[in-house]
């Protein structure tokens, strides 16, 4: 019989349903490259894209915005997204889900990095955006905004992290829709004008459903992994075929909150052009077979995001 290694005080034990399939040692070796990779940096344009449509929406609303707000808005929302993929990274290694990943080891599951140092790096980027956070309470004076910084980083820890992580009762979604998504992009655009428009809103709802598009193209490909895991994402609930129609609208509902933009800014039509991106990236999600056709989803659905949200963003602003 395999040995448990021992897991720290107040989580639970590694789990141990089925037989096991040992990840490929495909990740980087280099202590740099395990710390990139554990970043997870193809997943930053969420964050990025959040700020740049609720900067639109504010110069949509008045002339001039605080490049330092900007700039310390762009600060939270990126270190909150690497602080959640490393506290990630930890709680799936010391659970014992990353024992069934057939991708690129994490740094906590394959033993790269102590489990220690990878919890000590999400709290870190998690005291980043809460310092960021502070620092833009105190310039705007509203500081009813630490209350939305506290129960981002709560959900960002509690995504994988505690007893009952409801990463895995299929609500990461949820999270990544508000927090990345209406969140991100409404609390910008307060931040920078004072007010949430109705192009403040429906960017958000944009930005989310991009956001829950690329948490797709992940959960899809390890359907079986989660499944011995018995993390239950909404995609291991609702099965590939579900899951992959549901990618699709999430990107129609992105087109189709862009639509209406057009009716009242002209220059938005132009953002069309990311069907160059999409249309390529929908039609690999629905004939993929491999793990590595939706690591290509997954990228091209972030790049959409850049693109789409600065896209926007300049359409609104100009």
């Amino acid at each position: 019989m395999s040995k448990t290694k021992k897991r720290p005080s107040g989580h639970p034990a590694r789990v141990t349903a089925g037989p096991r399939t040992p990840a490929r040692k495909t990740g980087p070796r280099s202590a740099a490259g395990a710390w990139i990779a554990g970043a997870r940096l193809r997943t930053l344009p969420l964050g990025i894209a959040a700020v740049a449509l609720g900067t639109g929406a504010a110069k949509a609303d008045v002339l001039n915005v605080s490049k330092w707000l900007v700039l310390l808005c762009l600060v939270v929302a990126v270190a909150l997204q690497i602080g959640v993929n490393y506290a990630n990274d930890y709680s799936d290694g010391i659970r014992g889900t990353d024992d069934f990943r057939v991708g690129p080891p994490r740094l906590t599951g394959s033993g790269l990095v102590p489990a220690r140092r990878v919890l000590v790096a999400a709290l870190v980027f998690f005291a980043i955006a809460a310092a960021a956070g502070l620092a833009i309470t105190i310039i705007t004076g509203q500081y009813w905004l630490i209350a939305v910084g506290v129960a981002a980083i709560a959900a960002g820890w509690f995504y994988t992290g505690g007893k009952h992580p409801y990463g895995y009762y299929a609500l990461g979604e949820v999270f990544v829709f508000v927090f990345f998504g209406l969140v991100g992009t409404a609390g910008t655009q307060f931040v920078l004008a004072g007010e949430v428009t109705t192009e403040g809103w429906l960017a958000g709802v944009a930005a989310g459903a991009i956001a829950c598009a690329v948490l797709m193209s992940n959960n899809i490909r390890d359907i079986p992994q989660d499944k011995l895991a018995k993390k239950r994402t909404l995609a291991v609930l609702i099965g590939p075929t579900a899951s992959r129609i549901v990618y699709v609208l999430w990107i129609v509902v992105a087109y189709l909150i862009l639509a209406f933009f057009t009716l009242l800014y002209a220059k938005a039509l132009l953002v069309f052009f990311t069907l160059l991106v999409t249309l390529p990236a929908i039609l690999i999600m629905l004939t993929a077979k491999k793990p590595r056709e939706y690591i290509i989803v997954l990228q091209l659905t972030s790049l959409f995001a850049l693109l789409y949200s600065i896209g926007l963003a300049l359409a609104l602003a100009y």
